[in-house]
């Protein structure tokens, strides 16, 4: 019988097709994570400082830029020092806080956008009692879009860490649940059934609340004049370019991991395995500066007036 104890580290088996292009891969990434955080810090200045961005939906998109800024910390920095490295050698447990962060940063992702949806919803469905309802939801609505989710995957988690390892070995550049549980050399079975029923119990409120939410917004569109279906459709147009992107970035995960992808290029599937903790963050204050008037003349001023600061120095 293997001695379960002695298994504390473990190999990330994927970075080693990175041999030859090591520099090329880490000054992508490199670029990418300080992108990343260069334009989700500027959105939650813009909207911290300017009071006429202090509205619901403002308070929701910062929360979205903040849960951005902690899914790309749990993969960006860790991949950067992996390429570096020969070894592609994680200790076990930094592999569990990944786990947790990385999972907890895309349940939150889609629970705030759930929440988002039903913020447009409201705007659409009942502009004049917008602020009314929202003002006094919002602050409840954001400790519920980061508790629900931590403590959510508590259990799963709970479960994880306390499996016996035999195998070291994980065919990815990050780690993730049912990687870890594949490890496993007991019996796993509550533990997948667990982590399914969790799955299945977290997804669908989500998902009710958003096809639910547009369901309404939609018979709003239908029954109004075109100028106000315009308005409407404008008003959720970056919503619903962040729910698409997120879901392509959840469904390429969960393509690649359930099927053989073995007739992909090696960049191709590092492309999509790692599409949903990039380009969330990375497109969605794109998606939504350029989209809002508010942000993007915001956004305008303030680099106009750090364009004449260094004009005149």
């Amino acid at each position: 019988m293997k001695n379960f104890s002695k298994v504390t580290s473990l190999y990330l088996s994927e970075y080693y097709g990175m041999e030859g292009l090591r520099s090329v891969y880490f000054s992508i990434f490199l670029i990418l994570y300080i992108t990343i955080i260069a334009e989700n810090v500027v959105l939650i200045g813009v909207i911290y400082r300017e009071k006429t961005l202090r509205g619901p939906m403002y308070l929701l998109l910062c929360n979205l830029a903040v849960n951005g800024l902690y899914g790309s910390t749990a993969l960006l920095p860790a991949v950067l020092v992996n390429v570096l490295s020969h070894i592609y050698e994680i200790s076990l447990s930094f592999c569990q806080t990944q786990v947790y962060a990385i999972h907890t940063y895309a349940m939150t992702e889609f629970t705030i956008l759930a929440v988002m949806s039903y913020d447009r919803y409201v705007a659409i469905c009942y502009p004049l009692s917008y602020h009314a309802i929202m003002s006094q939801k919002v602050g409840k609505l954001i400790v519920f879009m980061w508790l629900y989710p931590l403590l959510a995957f508590l259990i799963v988690f709970m479960l994880t860490v306390q499996l016996p390892y035999c195998e070291r070995t994980i065919e990815k550049v990050y780690c993730l649940n049912y990687l870890l549980v594949r490890l496993a050399c007991t019996n796993t079975f509550i533990v997948n059934m667990v982590g399914l029923l969790s799955v299945v119990l977290y997804t669908i409120p989500q998902v009710i609340m958003i096809f639910y939410s547009y369901a309404h917004i939609l018979k709003i569109c239908v029954l109004s004049f075109s100028k106000s279906k315009f308005k409407a459709l404008r008003t959720c147009t970056p919503h619903l370019l962040a729910i698409i992107n997120y879901s392509f970035g959840c469904f390429f995960e969960i393509g690649q991991g359930r099927f053989d992808s073995s007739h992909l290029s090696y960049h191709t599937r590092l492309f999509l395995s790692m599409y949903f903790l990039i380009f969330p963050p990375l497109l969605n204050p794109v998606i939504y500066g350029l989209s809002i008037k508010l942000i993007r003349v915001q956004l305008f001023r303030l680099f106009s007036r750090k364009s004449r600061q260094v004009q005149t120095m």
